[in-house]
């Protein structure tokens, strides 16, 4: 197999791995369940991981990750506006 498109693959596996969370949470517009850290922890990694594909021009790490970091946002924008406490 290609290496460029086993990194696709991964990349794409690891980008939509939360989309089903944050479906739950837009359709519930609850979030006690999520971690405030693990979302700031997983986004820095995931926007470091940007960095390094952007250092190595590598475009599947650079897509992959860059849609992983979005996502999230997103999940961390629903947390804020949901979150009761």
């Amino acid at each position: 197999m290609n290496e460029n498109l086993l990194g696709i693959i991964a990349g794409v596996l690891t980008s939509i791995s939360m989309i089903p969370q944050l479906i739950k949470v837009i359709r519930e517009k609850n979030v006690e369940d999520i971690s405030l850290l693990m979302l700031l922890v997983l986004i820095s990694g995931l926007s470091l991981w940007v960095w390094y594909g952007f250092m190595k021009d590598e475009l599947p790490i650079i897509v992959s990750n860059s849609f992983a970091v979005l996502v999230n946002i997103s999940l961390l924008i629903c947390y804020t506006i949901y979150n009761k406490k």
